[in-house]
């Protein structure tokens, strides 16, 4: 996760180095998606059948080398948009395998809590990428940044290597009715939809944050957004307690309960803050965080009903179609963001409005997928 934020944080850099427009900046925050939506079925669906620490394992290798690559080579936009696709797919091999891995090892009471703890722990490596990568832009070149996240990934491989042991999967043998019988739950089916919302809202906000707030500062100079990087990283860090947070609420008041509630007053956040003028950071800044606050109650409640609610022969399956589905939603988020800027104004208020709604679409649509698809989600 080291290098996750590095894109993002690069953006207004990059922009002015390769002369982008928002739409290709779109595409280089959301060609790392799409790297994982091309990857997980076939890795999650591995899983079921070896060991999901070795795949985790081969994840993190491939991280180090498409980071140690974009340092070396990306001197061009589509370069650089191939190695970040690269780093997407290497991604698809440690963030869901890493989950089934745990799962895997641990006893079905303990699985909704630890699995609520898993998911938030990919804020705080995102909250940290966004931290480290802010501070050290200063001193360092862009290149140095992808070298020492290449060593990272390294890092993370060893100790997954000497701190995970082994384990066989509870399946061994190919099972092609798996996959029919996951497609026609509807319980997967509508964690699938809301996960597609919830990360196209999610990662075009990532993907933009810094960008957005570069354009805030330059426009109006405050102290509010003096440190771009630092909100991110604040921004990103708060899906932590958002996550346990919410996986709580959803165990205590029901999943679809929970679910159909929070996910509207994230949409009408993300339309507050398209609302916000510039000028007034003192207002801006504090929402920005409560929206990032908000948009997170609902993950680690959608992962862990997916997972508490299908036999463990089929967790692989079911996590390789909601992975799929969901990041197919972060591959698109960003580029809808850039599309939005492009068409109604980069550089304008009313562009960057735009932008934030479709934030707005994207959860509101998640929220119909489980109002549709799952009347008895839990």
């Amino acid at each position: 996760m080291s290098g996750f934020a590095l894109a993002p944080s690069l953006l207004p850099h990059f922009t002015s180095m390769w002369q982008m427009s928002a739409t290709q900046g779109g595409w280089l925050g959301g060609m790392y998606f799409i790297g994982y939506i091309l990857a997980v079925p076939l890795l999650l669906n591995l899983t079921d059948r070896i060991d999901a620490r070795r795949v985790h394992l081969a994840g993190a290798l491939m991280s180090a080398l498409a980071l140690a690559g974009f340092a070396l080579t990306a001197r061009a936009l589509n370069v650089a948009l191939a190695w970040w696709w690269l780093a997407g797919l290497a991604l698809a091999g440690t963030y869901m395998p890493g989950l089934k891995a745990l799962t895997d090892r641990l006893p079905p009471s303990a699985q909704s809590r630890c699995t609520a703890f898993y998911t938030a722990s990919f804020g705080v490596g995102a909250g940290i990428s966004f931290l480290w990568v802010d501070a050290a832009q200063r001193w360092l070149a862009w290149p140095t940044l992808f070298s020492l996240a290449a060593l990272a990934s390294l890092a993370a491989a060893a100790l997954v290597w000497l701190g995970v042991a082994p384990k066989a999967p509870v399946a061994q043998r190919p099972d092609p009715a798996r996959w029919r019988r996951v497609l026609r739950d509807r319980r997967v089916i509508a964690y699938c939809g809301a996960y597609f919302g919830h990360n196209w809202e999610l990662f075009a906000f990532r993907s933009w944050l810094v960008a957005y707030l570069v354009w805030v500062e330059a426009v109006a100079p405050s102290l509010w957004t003096s440190s771009p990087g630092l909100i991110a990283a604040l921004a990103t860090f708060l899906a932590v307690p958002a996550s346990i947070l919410g996986n709580e609420g959803a165990q205590r008041w029901g999943r679809r309960r929970w679910l159909t509630r929070v996910m509207p007053a994230s949409g009408l956040l993300a339309l507050a803050v398209a609302l916000t003028p510039p000028h007034w950071s003192w207002l801006l800044a504090p929402l920005l965080l409560i929206y990032a606050a908000t948009m997170n109650l609902d993950s680690a409640a959608m992962t862990a009903g997916l997972l508490t609610g299908t036999a463990p022969s089929e967790r692989g399956a079911a996590l390789a179609v909601y992975a799929t589905v969901g990041f197919a939603g972060a591959g698109l988020g960003p580029v809808l963001f850039g599309l939005a800027l492009d068409l109604v104004g980069p550089g304008s208020r009313a562009g960057w409005g735009a932008g934030f709604l479709t934030l707005a679409a994207g959860i509101f649509l998640g929220r119909w997928a489980i109002a549709r698809f799952s009347p008895a989600a839990r």
